[in-house]
């Protein structure tokens, strides 16, 4: 049984799907289920750093587009997306959360992804 641990988005939101203009981006992740899922895989460890790389792109397209990346878990993973850069109409934006554990001096990496349909009306 798998542990949705993450990502989970705080922007976009369940009410907030249309964008103009630069918006931030953000979004988390939950230890306590991180902890259940790698207990679920055989794994354990203690989380020291994290990585969101952030993606977008126009409904219908197959290859993403790289928005921005953060570690600052402290400000949400946050990054800037100019939408005024794209045209307007639907895209996808991509939250990879890439956590990394470490267990008797050994490094891996788990990583979850959440992704979201977004209006750009410029």
């Amino acid at each position: 049984m798998s542990c949705n641990w993450g990502p989970h988005f705080i922007v976009p939101s369940d009410t907030l799907h249309s964008f103009s203009g630069s918006v931030v981006l953000r979004e988390s992740f939950d230890n306590e289920l991180l902890e259940k899922e790698l207990e679920v895989l055989g794994y354990s460890g203690v989380p020291y750093s994290a990585a969101n790389p952030w993606y977008f792109r126009k409904m219908g397209q197959e290859t993403w587009i790289k928005i921005g990346e953060s570690t600052e878990r402290v400000n949400d993973f946050s990054v800037q997306w100019d939408t005024t850069k794209v045209k307007n109409g639907e895209y996808q934006i991509l939250g990879l959360m890439h956590v990394t554990l470490r267990e008797n001096g050994n490094e891996f990496v788990i990583c979850r992804q959440n992704s979201v349909k977004v209006q750009v009306a410029n």
